[in-house]
């Protein structure tokens, strides 16, 4: 009597014979002497696994809790199920160490900011495991790398302290700046009014030299009949005031007969 075993399309069929590797068979239908033989069908499909969140320490003694995705497939049939016993609790072991170990070289502002350069250097630390369970890592991710409670609450703590510091800077510059403006526009009112007063002085001296100017410039352009004749006038009030006494510079006596009025007085 024969046995039937049917080995599903991207599966690998591992033939033991009296519980010894014989030999493997690909995806199809197979016959197989039962209790003699036994055939292991092992998947060569891609599989996600999702380890589970794990405390990591790193450079500067901060825990941080990290959880990541990767997708693997088997290569190595007879590896994977030969030579391991769990080839892939084996591998995430191996993933969780290497993860340690970067992010344990890394201060914790530099683990947080830099996911995509871990993800590079883990994939690059792995590399291909056929050799040692049978299986690849096609593709690796971190979901999540966050602090420990404590410490994020000292990170809040900080984000907050340093928003009310720059905001507590922002108002003192922008209070400075406004005194500034001010004292500058009061400065320049100053010293707009202080150029205004002093034009309006200038325009005035300006003024008065001109009047004497023109008032000496028609001084010296008079004839002398003209002051003669101012004297006359003079003289003529005089006559005809109350006054008795007349006093007449001693050059100008032998004119004072031209003065009708004067004349009269000396007959």
């Amino acid at each position: 009597m024969f046995g039937i075993k049917i080995v599903h399309q991207n599966h690998k069929g591992l033939v033991e014979l009296l519980g010894k590797y014989h030999h493997s068979v690909e995806a199809g239908l197979h016959f197989y002497i039962p209790i003699i033989e036994r055939i292991y069908s092992v998947s060569l499909a891609m599989n996600p696994l999702r380890l589970p969140d794990y405390s990591i320490i790193t450079k500067d003694n901060a825990e941080v809790r990290a959880s990541l995705t990767l997708n693997y497939h088997t290569t190595d049939a007879v590896k994977y199920k030969y030579e391991n016993t769990d080839s892939v609790e084996s591998m995430s072991q191996l993933v969780r160490g290497h993860l340690r170990d970067i992010i344990g070289r890394m201060d914790l502002n530099e683990a947080l900011g830099s996911t995509s350069k871990i993800n590079q250097e883990l994939a690059a630390a792995i590399g291909d495991l056929t050799n040692t369970y049978g299986v690849n890592v096609d593709r690796i991710n971190i979901d999540e790398l966050k602090p420990s409670t404590s410490i994020q609450d000292s990170m809040d703590k900080q984000l907050k302290a340093d928003r009310e510091r720059v905001a507590a800077i922002a108002k003192a510059e922008g209070e400075a700046k406004s005194i500034e403006l001010t004292t500058k526009a009061k400065n320049e009112a100053l010293i707009a009014t202080a150029d205004a007063q002093a034009k309006a002085t200038r325009t005035r001296a300006d003024a008065e030299s001109y009047r004497i100017t023109q008032m000496n410039e028609i001084l010296n352009q008079a004839k002398s009949g003209y002051f003669e004749n101012q004297s006359i006038e003079a003289f003529k009030e005089l006559a005809n005031s109350p006054t008795n006494t007349v006093v007449v510079s001693g050059d100008k006596i032998g004119e004072m007969g031209k003065i009708p009025v004067i004349k009269k007085m000396l007959e």
